[in-house]
C-alpha cells in the first residue's frame, strides 16, 4: 500500500488524539495531545489505517486548472477551453479562455473573482435593503477558514469559491453575513433574521458542510 503522510502537532490543551482528513487534499493532521509520546501517535495511527485510508481515497486529490479541466460553476459543471476571443466568456457549457493556453488557468480564475464580485455585491445589496442597511463594497479573498466574515465596522468578506457552489449556497452566505451588519453574534435572534432573509437556509448550510471544501480542489496556477 501506498504511503500516507501525516502531519502532526502539539496540543497541551487536547485531551485525546485527533486525527482529521481536510477535504481540500491537504495532508491528514494528528492533533497530539500532551503526555503522549510518539510511540503512541504511532500506534493510535496503526490501529485507525483503515479509516484514515478510506477517507484519503474519497476525497480526491488536487486538480490544476487548465485546457480540458471541468470545474463546477454555480454548481454546473463547465469545461474549460482555448478560444480566440478578446476576453474570457461562459457558453454552452464552456469557459472559453483567451490567450496563451499555460495562462488558462489564471484565466479562469480571474473570470470566476470577477463574477463572484458581481453576484456577492449584488446579493449583498439585496438583503441589505431588507434590514434597513448599506452596502458599498465587499472584498473578497481565498479562505479555508470561512466562506464570510463581517467587521465591526460593517465590512464583508467572502470568498470567491462561492461561484463554483450551487447559487442558493451563494445567496444563503450572503443573507448570513448581512444579518451581521444587525446582530454582530450567533444569538437566537441573528438566526431568526437569516432565516427571514432566507427561509430555505437550511439546504445550503448542509452543502457548505458536506462539499464545501471540494471546491478548494481546484487550483488555479498563474504562469
Amino acid at each position: 500500500m501506498p504511503a500516507i503522510t501525516v502531519r502532526w502537532r502539539r496540543n497541551d490543551r487536547a485531551k485525546r488524539f485527533i486525527l482529521r482528513v481536510p477535504t481540500a487534499g491537504d495532508e491528514p493532521v494528528l492533533t497530539v495531545p500532551r503526555g503522549m509520546s510518539m510511540g503512541h501517535a504511532r500506534a493510535f495511527l496503526l490501529a485507525n489505517e483503515d479509516w484514515l485510508r478510506e477517507r484519503v481515497a474519497k476525497r480526491g486529490g488536487r486538480v490544476p486548472v487548465g485546457i480540458g479541466t471541468v470545474l463546477p460553476y454555480a454548481g454546473e459543471d463547465v469545461r474549460v477551453v482555448s478560444a480566440k476571443a478578446r476576453r474570457t466568456e461562459l457558453a454552452d457549457g464552456e469557459l472559453r479562455v483567451h490567450g496563451p493556453v499555460e495562462r488558462a488557468g489564471h484565466r479562469a480564475m480571474a473570470f470566476l473573482k470577477e463574477a463572484a464580485r458581481d453576484r456577492l455585491l449584488e446579493r449583498s445589496r439585496f438583503y441589505a435593503t431588507q434590514v434597513n442597511r448599506k452596502v458599498n463594497a465587499i472584498t473578497l479573498r481565498d479562505t479555508r477558514s470561512r466562506w464570510g466574515s463581517c467587521s465591526s465596522n460593517g465590512k464583508l468578506m467572502y470568498s470567491w469559491r462561492l461561484i463554483m457552489a450551487p447559487p442558493d449556497v451563494l445567496d444563503y452566505v450572503a443573507a448570513h453575513e448581512v444579518a451581521h451588519l444587525v446582530e454582530m453574534n450567533h444569538s437566537r435572534r441573528f438566526w431568526d433574521l437569516v432565516h427571514r432573509l432566507e427561509p430555505d437556509c437550511q439546504g445550503p448550510r448542509d452543502w457548505l458542510r458536506k462539499n464545501g471544501g471540494q471546491l478548494h480542489r481546484w487550483e488555479f496556477t498563474a504562469a
